[in-house]
This record gives structure tokens, C-alpha cells and sequence, in this order.
């Protein structure tokens, strides 16, 4: 319940983690079917980077700071696109403030017919997430443990949707958690696109994490990981994210994206990535 993610928003992390939720939104809207977007771990929604706690780390600075103004190669702009735009049109000028989440990042992105649910414990972030996301029709916003969602929330009304967890890993057990969570919810709802987001950083149990989940028998789940710099510094050193049924093409241009991100972002030169199927078809 400490962790605040005022902190790191913006950074690396949230970069690839939302370059690829807003990819996988507009897939999901290549078809008329409305959709929902399930978001278990969903914090403030917008995040003020002149505050005191992101200038505290001004982590944002070599992440999405980072992006905004270049010219992007011809073959990783479209796909960059639909998130950065997203963040260009918060901010009013071109000096970047406010930063989306990935409610916000997602509301800004969903059709008229589509819908939202956010999930938010901790009880100030919630009170927040609430009052931003007030009188939207579209979007509902509970004071609800994330992990309980993936059960009490899934299959949704619409039966298309996407799942975002994006636990705050406090807990030595949330690799565990998140396949056990992944577990349960494949089973009430399997046509579902799952994006499942963990930490990479020194002992980190990766390997363990990696045959759990491919142990699960689930068809077509893919891991995506960007790391910044050497897996023997302390902190995080990387991300990963585990996608369950993704759009045909998603693996292709995560080839291409995290070799641009790697380029960009990369504190050291032991900056890697990783793109490989956990399970195909």
C-alpha cells in the first residue's frame, strides 16, 4: 500500500507498457463489437510531472521525455502513435506536465460503444482516480483489491475485452500471483487479450515466472521485455510484459519497436530485449 507511482511515471517501464496497451486497444477496435477494458491496478489515472515527487526521480526524462520530440523512423512511427499522441494532447504546448496512465491512456482511446472499469485499493489514489474520472458514462471506477477482478469482474457483458494487471510488486509473491491470477481468469474468460506487466531486476525469479506460465497450457501468450541497463545493478534494470491472445501481428512489431526503445532508452550498454513466445498457437 506505500508504493506511488507519481514516482516513475513516464519512465521506461511505463513507456513500453503503454506503447503496447494502446496498440492492443486499437486492434480491438478494428472490429464494430464494442469492448471493455478491464484496468486491475489502475492508480491516479494523470500524473502531474512538475510535482514534487516526479521531479524527485525525474525518471520521465529518460523515458517518454525522450520521445516526444525526435523524428521517428518511418516503420516505428505508427506504432508509437497512438500512445504518444495520447500525451501530446493532454499537455497544451509542447512542454510536457501532465502524463497519462493507463486509465486515462485507454478512456482517450475507447470508442463511444466501449467501456471501462478501473480498479484502485489504495484509498487516497482511489478517491483520486474517482474524482477524475467523474460523471463518465463509460467509465467505472471501484475501490476493489485488483486481484479480486480478475475474478469477480471477468467475462465482462460485452465478451471482448482486454485485461491490463499492473501490480505494484510489494510482495514477494506477485509472480506468483500474477500467474495464478492469469490462471483463474483464462478460465472464465479465454477469448480475452490479457497484458500482464513485471519487473525485471536483480533475482528477479524470471525463469521460475517464465515456466510457471508456460505450464499453464494457455495457446498464444507472448513475453516482450525491454531492459535498460545491466541486470546486475540494484533497482530495476527492466520490464517485461506477458500477452495473452494478442493480434497476429504483435510480435513482428515488437521486434521493431524494442529495438528503437533500446536505442533510445538504454542507460548502459548492456541495454537487452527479449521477444519470444511463452506458448504459440
Amino acid at each position: 500500500m506505500n508504493y506511488r507511482h507519481i514516482y516513475h511515471a513516464g519512465n521506461f517501464a511505463d513507456v513500453l507498457k503503454h506503447a503496447v496497451l494502446a496498440r492492443l486497444i486499437d486492434y480491438l477496435k478494428l472490429k464494430d463489437k464494442p469492448f471493455r477494458v478491464i484496468d486491475t491496478h489502475a492508480g491516479i489515472g494523470v500524473y502531474d510531472l512538475s510535482s514534487e515527487e516526479a521531479q524527485k526521480t525525474g525518471e520521465w526524462h529518460g523515458g517518454v521525455g525522450k520521445l516526444l520530440d525526435i523524428d521517428l523512423p518511418k516503420a516505428v512511427a505508427p506504432l508509437l502513435a497512438p500512445y504518444l499522441d495520447t500525451v501530446r494532447q493532454l499537455n497544451a504546448s509542447s512542454n510536457v506536465r501532465l502524463y497519462p496512465g493507463s486509465p486515462k491512456i485507454s478512456r482517450m482511446l475507447l470508442r463511444k460503444e466501449d467501456r471501462l472499469s478501473l480498479m484502485e485499493l489504495h484509498p487516497a489514489d482511489y478517491e483520486t482516480l474517482h474524482a477524475n474520472f467523474a460523471d463518465d458514462f463509460q467509465t467505472r471506477v471501484t475501490h476493489l483489491d485488483g486481484w479480486l477482478a480478475l475474478n469477480a469482474h471477468l467475462p465482462p457483458k460485452e465478451k471482448r475485452g482486454l485485461v491490463l494487471v499492473d501490480p505494484p510488486f510489494e510482495e514477494p509473491n506477485e509472480y506468483e500471483r500474477l500467474v495464478d491470477g492469469l490462471a483463474k481468469a483464462w478460465r472464465k474468460f479465454p477469448t480475452g487479450v490479457y497484458c500482464l506487466w513485471y519487473p525485471l531486476k536483480r533475482s528477479a525469479p524470471i525463469k521460475d515466472f517464465m515456466k510457471a506460465l508456460h505450464a499453464l497450457e494457455i495457446p498464444k501468450m507472448l513475453s516482450v521485455e525491454l531492459s535498460v541497463k545491466s541486470e546486475r545493478e540494484d533497482g530495476l534494470t527492466g520490464s517485461g510484459l506477458v500477452v495473452v491472445n494478442p493480434p497476429f501481428t504483435l510480435k513482428g512489431e515488437m521486434d521493431v519497436l524494442l529495438s528503437f526503445l533500446k536505442e533510445k532508452l538504454a542507460q548502459d550498454r548492456f541495454a537487452s530485449t527479449r521477444n519470444v513466445w511463452i506458448r504459440g498457437e
